[in-house]
């Protein structure tokens, strides 16, 4: 089928895609903005630059589409008016679609049960909902409430709440009924409506096996990662209340964390059967199976870097539990020869700076009952998958291109350390070194800040050694580069 994707480098958008186009249909994704750095698997799909607040830019995206999926969310746009821009936007892109003979349109909405407050937030993607039924073509609506996965900004909060804080003070919310569901299922959902025809004017509720609480979601969740919590409930937080609190403890913006929470009094059950009804191959799993889906999947590999800087040197993200911090340096040398450093380290050849440093870290290490630095390395020349370096196992390496490390040592947490080798026009290369950590509860994240000017200092000399060590290599013949 001829599909269009809006919000398809959104979050669910995002993982939508590739499943469309395993299906083999044709995908064509509406963005608004088509200079923006796309998505490395847009490069397998029509790419059209639309905007639905800007009613005459939406026939072009909509003609001759067999259905469409809207994905467009504006909570996190600026100002306080999102409402006004969802129900604008969910307008033009109704009328236009129905101009454009679109034959149905499925959305993905929020669940709320009959009777429940309702907040702005969820009272928005209602009202969008029955704006793209009454303006637009048939229109399937599926409903759902907290989505589990990495990079659910519902999960994260829980996520970030249950990793840092030991004891919480939570309000009378955090008892709230909801049924949470698995961002696969969700996904399953959307794509099979498109083989559903009996989904089209249909309103469908979708939720995993499980009805769970804030506070069962967030033990579950502690229980899981190997961390003690405890929660004692008050009165007199509101909401609002516990989004300034939320501001406090978590990354998120308050322009998207305070409209969540506010729905948070809302119980999000599936009072319905009709997806089972519509879909009885779709067996939802169950929070807790969720849960280590999404904890299993977490790593570099699963890591949004989004876009990287132009020109920055150094930069530190943090998303799904884990912190990137970036450094990169240009050498004048061929990618072959930086690679050529990054293969020989480790073991008596040192790590090109500060190595008094690493064997301290060493030290310790062996006194916590780690392995330190003490295994050295067996092939000094090359490095291969599950290889052993000094306190690192090689993770993974594709020769002159990059190089992964899993660290060894006992920590408060996971870590990696990354290199990548990316050519550059007249021989030179761009060197770019990241160091991964994933943080364990409390102790963790005081574990990253206190050391963070150490790996400041450490990681910043060795981008700086291996170029130096790199543009001193003779072009024709790389020589072993010892430990300075």
């Amino acid at each position: 089928m001829k599909v269009l994707v809006t919000g398809a480098t959104g979050y669910i958008g995002g993982q939508l895609l590739p499943r469309l186009l395993d299906a083999g249909h044709n995908v064509t994704c509406m963005v608004r903005n088509a200079s923006r750095p796309r998505p490395a698997l847009f490069k397998w799909v029509r790419v059209v630059q639309a905007d639905p607040l800007l009613p005459e830019t939406l026939p072009a995206a909509l003609q001759g589409m067999e259905a469409a999926y809207y994905l467009i969310h504006s909570m996190s746009g600026a100002g306080d008016d999102f409402e006004e821009r969802d129900r604008r936007a969910a307008y033009n892109f109704a009328t236009a679609a129905k101009a454009a003979e679109v034959p149905r349109t499925i959305y993905l909405g929020g669940l709320v049960a009959a009777g429940s407050v309702v907040s702005a937030h969820l009272k928005s993607r209602a009202e969008t909902g029955a704006v793209l039924r009454e303006f637009g073509p048939p229109l399937t609506e599926f409903r759902a409430g907290i989505i589990v996965g990495n990079g659910s900004i519902s999960f994260e909060i829980i996520r970030t709440l249950t990793e840092r804080l030991p004891l919480m003070i939570c309000p009378r919310w955090v008892v709230t009924r909801t049924q949470p569901i698995a961002v696969d299922d969700v996904i399953r959902y959307l794509l099979a409506a498109l083989d559903t025809p009996d989904s089209i004017g249909q309103i469908i509720e979708i939720g995993g096996t499980t009805v769970e609480t804030y506070r069962s979601m967030m033990l579950t969740y502690a229980r899981e990662r190997g961390l003690r919590r405890w929660m004692v409930r008050v009165p007199v937080l509101t909401p609002r209340l516990s989004s300034y609190w939320l501001d406090l403890v978590t990354p998120f913006p308050p322009a998207i964390s305070r409209p969540l929470i506010e729905g948070l009094r809302s119980e999000a059950v599936c009072t319905s059967a009709k997806a089972r009804e519509l879909f009885p191959a779709l067996r939802p799993i169950s929070y807790e199976q969720a849960l280590r889906d999404a904890l299993s999947r977490s790593g570099p590999d699963t890591f949004p870097l989004g876009e990287l800087p132009a020109k920055a040197g150094h930069w530190t993200v943090r998303a799904q539990g884990m912190i990137c911090d970036t450094r990169q340096a240009l050498a004048e040398a061929t990618a072959e020869q930086v690679f050529h450093l990054l293969e020989e380290a480790g073991g008596r050849n040192g790590w090109f700076f500060g190595n008094i440093l690493w064997r301290l870290r060493g030290w310790l290490d062996r006194m916590l009952g780690g392995p330190g630095m003490s295994r050295g390395r067996a092939n000094m020349k090359e490095l291969n998958e599950r290889d052993v370096v000094d306190c690192w196992r090689v993770e993974r390496v594709r020769r002159d291109r990059m190089l992964l490390l899993r660290a060894e040592l006992k920590l408060p947490g996971k870590a990696w350390l990354q290199f990548e080798v990316v050519p550059q026009p007249g021989g030179r290369t761009l060197l770019r070194s990241r160091a991964w950590f994933q943080p364990r509860g409390l102790f963790g994240e005081v574990y990253w800040y206190a050391l963070y000017p150490i790996h400041v200092f450490l990681f910043s000399g060795m981008m700086r050694a291996i170029k130096r060590a790199a543009e001193r290599l003779p072009p024709a013949l790389p020589v072993v580069a010892r430990a300075q």
